[in-house]
């Protein structure tokens, strides 16, 4: 099974398909690489090569205690780059794992990175502050962690349906939604936590700004886990020269309902380049 170190010697699972240009998939909370076999897929059939890896605390990676914080997440992203020696990377993120790539950036630079893709990003703040006063609140944020931790499975099961925004006509089938929970589930009590109280609090905006690297925005205007006007649209104003788009009706979970197009949108992104 394909192993790397990670930045504390933390054991950390990865995949490997393809031959070609690299395009590296970086997972959300509560989701391990599998999540990007919609995306990863196809894009290995079109020449290029796919990587994606399970997070700290998820999937087949160890289920350590620590280092669930944003600076080490990162340098777990960059154990990955420097162990595959990948160059001209295409960076492709998922919620909370868009703050990982602006603190990966932030943190090692743009030797090894040619191009940005944050799907449907937690960041780049959306925890309510005085200078973010439309940011959810503390009292809601905490009143949810409680719910969910006292009852992962159930919550997760009752919020599958806003997940993919199934309401708006998404078209998903019970078995891939009970798919999509079992991979939510499949990660520590621990990181489930930590990472989504990361990836709500903690503040990217001077960092989203400080980008300089061509970065595509998708987000889906139905977005439940990351509203559009906290996240996708902020970081549209914050990114310099970024191409944004949004998706009309999608939600958290686009990359499953909107994959047809989230593929094409990649490889259009890519091939300009």
């Amino acid at each position: 099974m394909p192993y790397f170190e990670g930045s504390d010697g933390t054991s950390l699972f990865y995949t490997d398909w393809g031959q070609g240009r690299p395009v590296v998939f970086v997972t959300g909370a509560w989701l391990a690489s599998s999540m990007w076999e919609f995306q990863m897929l196809p894009l290995s059939e079109q020449g290029l090569r796919c990587v994606a890896f399970d997070k700290r605390g998820h999937g087949r990676s160890d289920w350590t205690g620590h280092g669930y914080d944003y600076d080490t997440l990162a340098d777990d992203l960059a154990a990955l780059l420097d162990r595959l020696d990948l160059r001209e990377v295409i960076l492709v993120a998922h919620s909370m794992g868009g703050g990982e790539v602006i603190r990966y950036l932030t943190r090692h630079g743009y030797d090894r990175v040619s191009r940005v893709v944050l799907l449907a990003a937690t960041a780049p703040l959306a925890a309510q502050r005085p200078d973010n006063p439309n940011g959810i609140p503390k009292v809601l944020f905490d009143a949810s962690m409680a719910e969910r931790t006292k009852d992962r499975p159930r919550w997760m099961a009752q919020n599958a349906q806003a997940f993919f925004a199934t309401h708006l006509g998404n078209q998903v089938s019970s078995e891939l939604i009970e798919w999509t929970v079992q991979r939510c589930l499949d990660c520590s009590a621990k990181a489930a936590v930590e990472v989504v109280r990361i990836g709500i609090n903690t503040d990217l905006r001077e960092e989203a700004a400080a980008l300089r690297v061509p970065t595509l925005i998708l987000h889906g205007d139905a977005d439940a886990s990351a509203p559009i006007d906290l996240c996708g649209r902020r970081l549209a104003e914050l990114v310099p020269g970024n191409r944004y788009k949004e998706y009309a009706g999608a939600g958290h979970g686009i990359f499953i309902t909107h994959a047809d197009q989230i593929n094409q949108d990649l490889l259009d992104f890519i091939k300009e380049a």
